[in-house]
């Protein structure tokens, strides 16, 4: 049996003295530091067979500097299979948002891939079959949820984009046309087929929230553009996406499912952002005309201020 791990070198770092995130890529300090990431990684991940707690031994650590963070592989030699396992980890109990995307292997088969949380920190599984496709979609669409429930960036950017209104029909279709467009960049990105670096990507990303929100102040009725601006712009948003997926470090077999159900997350909870926020505004509209007004442009500053930061900010990080 092997695990893998995917683990950020920040979260690593916080937990070893004197070391520097970046220092942990370089291959003389994961060599030094072996003993101690492993001491650290099989604390807090345990797997059980039938009760009893069963051993890991490490086969790797491989530094990924582009995404700054490391892969570890672990690994458990048996007799024979047991017909269930267990697994159970926390791995950076500070952190309650972090997230730790485990893949189990039996031989060159996968078997599990999961996402354990604060919330949800175990894992039962049948070690004599692969995990269900149910399984699979399922884990995906809560991972695509909370990509944009956590993701202040993606938010706002939808946000802008209702800022000017329109029938709920209307919005719909352009958050349609958004989830379309980084679907096909998530695609292709995923599948390694183009993949532009973060340092890109993310000023990027925020440059699109300037936009809208400069859109949303000075934009008129009339012409709207805003479904051309929503595919245009998820194309780039889906190559931040991608990210989330690339994290899980998965064979190409196991990623079509995911990719669906991850895209099916995401629109949920863009849709869930539009039912919420159009009838508000819409309401607000028809009985307080002035206010709606002052809402919005206020709105579209922050917007736009927030977007803004976030370029600076990326483009120096």
């Amino acid at each position: 049996m092997e695990i893998g791990i995917t683990a950020s070198v920040t979260d690593l770092a916080h937990d070893l003295a004197e070391i520097e995130p970046a220092m942990l890529l370089q291959p003389t300090t994961i060599a030094a530091q072996q003993s101690a990431i492993t001491s650290i990684l099989t604390s807090r991940l345990k797997i059980s067979a039938g009760g009893k707690l069963l051993p890991l031994a490490l086969r790797e650590i491989t530094p990924v500097p582009e995404k700054r963070d490391l892969h570890v592989m672990f690994f458990h030699a048996w007799s024979a299979a047991p017909e269930s396992l267990k697994m159970e980890c926390l791995l950076f109990p500070y952190d309650p948002r972090h997230r730790t995307f485990v893949n189990v292997y039996a031989g060159d088969q996968l078997l599990r891939q999961d996402i354990l949380t604060a919330r949800n920190p175990v894992s039962e599984f049948c070690n004599s079959s692969r995990q269900s496709i149910a399984g699979v979609v399922g884990k995906f669409v809560k991972l695509g949820i909370h990509h944009i429930a956590i993701g202040p960036d993606h938010i706002l950017f939808v946000i802008g984009l209702m800022l000017l209104g329109g029938s709920v029909g209307r919005l719909l279709k352009i958050v349609t046309a958004f989830t379309i467009a980084h679907s096909i960049t998530l695609g292709l990105a995923t599948f390694r087929v183009v993949s532009p670096p973060a340092s890109i990507v993310e000023p990027v990303i925020a440059l699109s929230i300037v936009f809208v929100g400069i859109h949303a102040f000075v934009g008129k009725k009339g012409h709207d553009p805003r479904l051309l601006f929503a595919f245009c712009f998820g194309l780039i948003h889906g190559f931040g996406f991608a990210n989330v997926l690339q994290d899980m470090v998965l064979p190409r077999q196991a990623l079509g499912w995911s990719l669906f159900a991850f895209n099916a997350g995401v629109e949920i909870a863009q849709g869930g952002i539009v039912l919420a926020i159009v009838p508000l505004l819409g309401w607000l509209r028809r009985s307080q005309a002035v206010v709606a007004d002052r809402l919005v442009a206020s709105a579209a500053l922050g917007i736009t201020a927030a977007g803004g930061f976030w370029f600076f900010q990326r483009l120096i990080g």
